[in-house]
């Protein structure tokens, strides 16, 4: 675990190596402080998440949110972005975040509605992919990963007091004998 961790960062080393990451947090280009890499209050108090790092996503965000205009500093220009963070902030503030997905919706602009883990299973993307299952009652995300070619069990409530080790072990392919040698040891109760 630790070593995947790890290697999570290895995007971060190599922005370090060449300059790109240097500050404190809140102050590098993928930490918020970029204007086209944060979220944004709209004006119902929820929020859009606006990660548009490409230019020409950049170029499609400006548009859809009506501040196309070549006047406007350059997207790296890190000299900017407080200006542009206070003129992006003030332009989400117009409208609700529904309305802003609506925006957004069929854009390539890489701005996506955050939303609460009580609201994520409603997303379409989060319907199509079956990311979420409801056992006994109980809404929760589907297990993961998911392949083509292989299924995954469905998840299955806990027995009433607990689950039986022994059915769960034998579920898994261990052998009676196994199990009762397991409970013998002390390994498993």
């Amino acid at each position: 675990m630790v070593d995947g961790a790890a290697l999570l960062t290895t995007f971060l080393h190599g922005m370090h190596a060449n300059g790109m990451w240097e500050g404190e947090r809140g102050t590098n280009v993928l930490d918020g402080a970029a204007s086209f890499y944060d979220t944004y209050e709209t004006s119902d108090g929820k929020f859009m998440a606006v990660g548009c790092v490409e230019p020409q996503f950049y170029a499609a965000f400006l548009d859809a949110v009506g501040l196309a205009d070549p006047e406007l500093p350059f997207q790296l220009d890190a000299s900017a972005w407080p200006e542009m963070k206070k003129l992006i902030g003030d332009t989400f503030q117009q409208k609700t975040r529904d309305e802003w997905t609506a925006i957004f919706a069929d854009s390539d602009a890489c701005v996506s509605p955050v939303l609460s883990p009580w609201e994520a299973h409603e997303h379409p993307h989060n319907r199509a992919r079956d990311a979420f299952v409801e056992v006994d009652g109980v809404l929760q995300p589907a297990p993961a990963p998911r392949f083509s070619r292989s299924g995954n069990s469905r998840p299955v409530p806990p027995d009433d007091g607990g689950r039986d080790i022994g059915k769960t072990l034998a579920a898994w392919g261990f052998a009676d004998e196994d199990v009762a040698r397991l409970r013998d040891s002390g390994t498993v109760c």
